[in-house]
């Protein structure tokens, strides 16, 4: 279907303070009180979010120099250590061994231990440095979700005795409990469907901060079965994000820890939604009956979970799953009430002008980033 509305004009009713925003779930609840075309009239932007648990992530620092300089090659923040080798003075931290921890104490404002070493050299002499590193201390940094923002989620199960550890948390089998990864209608891969209004410079606002879509992300696999609406029946499509250290909110993003898998940070995620016609309308309406996630078995310890069926997020949220003849108790791997909250702050920063409103210069690849290691 032919847009009916161009980024320009959005981006005019924008400027003009006339650009009419709401949530996903206020959008249901107009287009069923309104129907579909009155409600698309009244409506040009829908803001998606979710709040989810991930580990594939890694925190950038770019350090200044010390005196006499030094080249780290490998060093210590707070609970985290990394190697360097990406410029003198620049280090990655990975969040899931302890980096979700030391990011979570620099947000809330605490100096860390800082120390590091390095191979000398005739313009870098020094080869040890301890410090502490506070955020007035980093001149600049950024946070990387290789994973950021996924079409769909999973449903976990164990058919194993006793805990399995899934990348949610642990879930009680044989088939006892479950755990669900994505919030359903609302959610910003299930408001648009294949991620299509997402690309390389897309802004959306990360924890608090505007972050930006880099691209593909881990496991991107835009190619999957989905519905006859469009909505993926699996996590399908997905985007990295980036955002920078310094916006970053420590009321949307918490540090946790997983048994067996370490640490993981919950990052709470709000995205625009353009209605550039009836369809991306359609699409953007559809509520938790309509849309459905794949039930794995995570006891099972392969690269193909098995798939015991779909389940209905309407079945998810009441808190009960039905699996044959069982009934499992079922819990959200996410946080509904700061999605919901960083939504509202995105709504009021795209009504203000406070935050950018644009399409994709080039979407993201139709090429699959999950080819299996063999």
């Amino acid at each position: 279907m032919a847009p009916l509305r161009t980024e320009q004009q959005l981006q005019d009713l924008q400027r003009q303070g006339n650009l009419q925003v709401c949530s996903a779930a206020a959008f249901r609840q107009r287009v069923a009180e309104l129907g579909l075309e009155q409600a698309f009239g009244q409506t040009h932007v829908v803001v998606a979010s979710e709040a989810t648990f991930t580990a594939q992530a890694s925190l950038v620092l770019h350090l200044g120099p010390s005196d006499p300089p030094m080249r780290i090659e490998r060093c210590r923040l707070g609970p985290v250590e990394a190697s360097g080798g990406h410029g003198s003075t620049d280090v990655v931290l990975p969040i899931q061994r302890g980096g979700a921890q030391a990011l979570e104490r620099l947000l809330q404002g605490e100096q860390l231990p800082f120390s590091a070493s390095g191979l000398p050299g005739l313009q870098q002499p020094r080869q040890e440095l301890e410090t502490r590193l506070g955020l007035e201390q980093i001149g600049a940094g950024r946070l990387l979700l290789h994973r950021g923002i996924s079409e769909n989620g999973v449903v976990a199960v164990s058919s194993r005795e006793g805990l399995t550890a899934t990348p949610w948390g642990p879930v009680l089998g044989p088939q006892a409990s479950a755990l669900f990864s994505c919030g359903g209608a609302g959610s910003i891969g299930l408001t648009m469907p294949g991620l299509a209004l997402l690309g390389p410079g897309s802004p959306v606002l990360v924890a608090g901060g505007i972050g930006w879509v880099s691209g593909a992300g881990a496991g991107h696999n835009p190619q999957v079965r989905r519905q006859g609406s469009g909505h993926a029946l699996n996590p399908g499509a997905n985007c990295a994000l980036e955002v920078d250290l310094h916006s970053l909110n420590p009321r949307w993003i918490r540090a946790c820890d997983h048994q067996e898998l370490g640490s993981a940070l919950l990052v709470a995620v709000a995205a625009p939604v353009p209605l550039l016609n009836l369809l991306s309308a359609e699409q953007a309406a559809a509520d938790h009956d309509q849309l459905e996630a794949p039930v794995l078995d995570y006891g099972i310890p392969r690269r193909v979970k098995p798939s015991l069926g779909r389940a209905r997020y309407s079945e998810l949220l009441s808190g009960t799953l039905r699996l044959g003849s069982q009934r499992l108790r079922c819990a959200p791997a996410h946080s509904p009430r700061l999605a919901a909250e960083l939504a509202a702050e995105l709504v009021e920063q795209l009504q203000s002008g406070r935050f950018p409103l644009r399409l994709p210069l080039q979407p993201l690849p139709q090429r699959p980033a999950l080819l299996p290691l063999e």
